[in-house]
């Protein structure tokens, strides 16, 4: 008789699956979907939270420095930095809308002057095309103008009642959020010494030194962020000056704060002032002024995208290649937050691997 062979069932190993497995990938889980789903909805409450957290130092060194409780230097430093939020939004609002009303008011001089600049360009086809066929002067000048109403209908696809109407809509949303931004951070700063103690009070004393050891390194981070966006700007500036004073030496110095200062925002940058500029002067007929400008753009933002990758490496503690991709990645998926977010990510992410906390470790 032949023995019957039983097949066992397939049962996993106790130490496959425990506690601490379980709760390790669950809060990779959880922290996957809090990025996909929350930061989108709630980024005023997260740029509070990490606007808390930069003035930290600030508000430790007014208890420290003149002997004050915590209540008193919080009120202090977020009054100041409401301050300096509203003055450079005064500033800006007021210059964009001097310079908003200027181009208004000048509209029937750029069309009488773009009347007179396609009226030449007419004459030139016409004096070019002395002796050549009546049926390829046609052609070309039916090209040119509907190459010129296609400019026309893109431009005014832009500037319409729609786009007008898009905008009015999105600012009252866009004062509504920074309201609650500026209320978020108030209380966040108030509370955040105890948001801290009972947040450690439900750690480990061995998380806990982990989890300080993060929060450290995401400290050095925004420091080092803002240092290298800093330093960047003084090369932009720098730049921008010499090519000016041979360019423009009237107005060099004017211009370059200007535009050292909107490049200081991140993902806007010079080539917001220089375009408009160079083209402007393309439009008015100084060709050759409107192709220095665009030089000096075209080089200045090649300054940008090679110094600022290896300038924030540098400070934040990563690769240029890391920083260059942790830009790209963040700003494709969280838009122009993700430039502070993308670099974020991949900082905490590699303090938790130097910590302990988060241990991946395979071969295939």
């Amino acid at each position: 008789m032949g023995i019957e062979r039983r097949e066992e069932p397939f049962i996993l190993p106790m130490n496959f699956i425990n506690k601490k497995r379980i709760i390790k990938w669950g809060s990779i889980l959880l922290t996957v979907l809090f990025l996909l789903f929350i930061i989108p909805v709630s980024t005023p409450l997260l740029l509070a939270l990490l606007t808390a957290i930069v003035l930290e130092p600030l508000v430790g060194l007014m208890q420290e420095r003149f002997k004050l409780r915590r209540n008193p230097s919080v009120l202090i430093v977020f009054f100041f930095f409401v301050l300096v939020i509203a003055l450079s939004g005064y500033l800006m609002i007021t210059k964009a809308t001097t310079q908003f009303l200027q181009v208004v008011e000048n509209i029937p001089h750029y069309i009488d002057l773009g009347s007179s600049l396609w009226q030449e360009v007419l004459d030139q086809i016409c004096a070019f095309s002395v002796g050549l066929p009546n049926a390829l002067v046609e052609e070309v000048t039916k090209q040119i103008s509907v190459l010129v109403g296609t400019i026309k209908s893109g431009l005014l696809s832009y500037v319409n009642a729609d786009t007008i109407k898009y905008i009015v809509t999105k600012v009252p949303a866009f004062f509504v959020n920074f309201l609650v931004y500026l209320i978020a951070l108030f209380f966040i700063m108030a509370d955040l010494d105890k948001l801290k103690a009972s947040f450690y009070a439900k750690l480990t004393e061995q998380t806990e030194q982990r989890v300080k050891f993060i929060f450290h390194k995401i400290a050095s981070f925004f420091t080092g962020f803002f240092k290298a966006q800093f330093l960047v700007s003084l090369v932009i500036f720098a730049v921008t000056l010499a090519g000016l004073l041979i360019i423009q030496p009237k107005i060099a110095l004017f211009m370059a704060l200007v535009i050292w200062i909107i490049d200081v925002i991140p993902i806007i940058g010079s080539i917001v002032i220089m375009a408009p500029w160079s083209i402007f002067h393309y439009v008015t007929g100084d060709s050759v002024m409107g192709t220095k400008l665009l030089l000096l753009g075209i080089v200045l933002l090649i300054i940008r995208r090679t110094v600022e990758p290896k300038v924030m490496g540098k400070h934040m503690g990563l690769s240029p290649i890391a920083t260059l991709a942790s830009l790209f990645i963040g700003i494709q998926l969280f838009g122009g937050v993700g430039l502070l977010v993308g670099p974020l990510l991949v900082i905490t992410y590699k303090a938790m691997r130097e910590s302990g906390l988060l241990q991946i470790d395979f071969k295939l």
